[in-house]
């Protein structure tokens, strides 16, 4: 990318940069190659993501992900209605064998079954029950059967594409995700990604200062949760 990365905290030994989502992790690179990726994000998922300038720094971050000491925080849209205010989601993944592309919590699966448990809290349940369906004919092009659920996950392992499969997994897979949401894909209210975002993420530094950093919701999540809510 031309434009410079949005710097949320910067420091000596390391940077927390606010990724845009369609680029990939590595993206920062182009423009400060002295940074190290200490951890990764999907290429259509924005948000939080950490960087090392040093190798002591870099084996530092590694290991706090490596024994769960970092608190990651994403915000998602899902399709449907969880009807619990709060959950827990331990379903080991592993490899999909039909799309090796995917990792999969349920179907058949190859390669070493990882454990990986994600916690979540609802934000917000969004459904179209104070209209009537003839106020709005577009209506089922946003509102599925039980609307929509704004969550927050925590995962507390690190798999790839972790909360994507676990959300899929229990039947509310993560709006306009293309490669796990099957019959229930839905890009509503001008989505053209998936509805994720790292928003947070707190660790203890080596000198031993705690850090929380974040980093807003953009725009076009954002705006997509102002349409759904204002159908």
């Amino acid at each position: 990318m031309e434009k410079q990365p949005e710097i949320i905290y910067e420091d000596a030994n390391l940077a927390a940069i606010n990724k845009p989502y369609g680029v990939n992790f590595d993206w920062a690179l182009e423009t400060r190659p002295e940074l190290i990726p200490v951890h990764r994000l999907d290429k259509d998922t924005s948000g939080v993501i950490l960087f090392a300038k040093d190798q002591k720094t870099t084996d530092y971050l590694k290991s706090l992900f490596q024994s769960r000491r970092i608190q990651k925080t994403y915000t998602a849209l899902v399709v449907g209605n969880i009807k619990e205010n709060s959950g827990v989601i331990d379903l080991a993944i592993g490899r999909s064998k039909k799309t090796p592309l995917k990792r999969v919590a349920i179907g058949e699966q190859r390669g070493k079954i990882r454990e990986a448990v994600t916690e979540f809290k609802v934000l917000k349940k969004i459904n179209s029950s104070a209209s009537s369906k003839s106020d709005f004919p577009g209506k089922s092009d946003f509102f599925p059967a039980g609307g929509f659920t704004l969550l927050e996950a925590y995962p507390k392992t690190g798999r790839t594409h972790q909360i994507r499969s676990h959300f899929a997994a229990i039947g509310h897979p993560i709006v306009c995700d293309k490669l796990y949401a099957g019959k229930r894909f839905l890009c509503p209210a001008g989505l053209t990604r998936q509805f994720l975002h790292a928003s947070a993420i707190e660790f203890t530094l080596s000198s031993g200062s705690r850090l929380r950093l974040e980093a807003d919701l953009p725009k076009d999540l954002e705006g997509a949760i102002f349409s759904l809510c204002h159908q």
